[in-house]
């Protein structure tokens, strides 16, 4: 295997054009552009200079925390590039949240799988995951 891990923050744009070849849903690049500088940690994989997997740490810095834009490159799936990446996202909490820190994330489809060898369960019943997007004029939609 090729590809190489960095602790880096990819542009915008190949992070959006990565999350829609990993059948996530679109986001805007402006707000693309702004929210990456705003991660509290972020690793990649790239093949050569291409972006073919990511996942980030978003949060508060100290207490609560969510794991967030866990993505590979369909072509590059079934690899364990995801099960690096979440290795890293984890051992980096490990050493930055405060003890009792919250950490979330939202499991699409059978990530859920790789989640739990990290250590999360499911949070129902105590607790139930909950969404809500925002179109462009500020106003919530589906």
């Amino acid at each position: 295997m090729a590809y190489r891990l960095f602790y880096d923050i990819p542009t915008a744009e190949e992070f959006v054009e990565l999350r829609l070849k990993a059948g996530m849903s679109p986001r805007d690049i402006g707000g693309a552009r702004k929210g990456l500088f705003n991660s509290n940690f972020m690793v990649i994989y790239r093949d050569g200079g291409k972006l073919i997997g990511m996942g980030r740490i978003i949060g508060d810095g100290a207490t609560t925390f969510q794991i967030a834009d866990m993505a590979v490159d369909p072509a590059y799936q079934g690899q364990g590039l995801g099960k690096s990446m979440m290795g890293e996202l984890v051992k980096w909490l490990e050493v930055n949240a405060s003890p009792g820190s919250y950490v979330s994330l939202i499991a699409d489809g059978d990530a859920s799988y790789l989640y739990e060898k990290f250590g999360f369960v499911p949070s129902l019943p105590l607790s139930q995951g909950m969404h809500r997007f925002i179109n462009k004029k500020g106003t919530a939609t589906e």
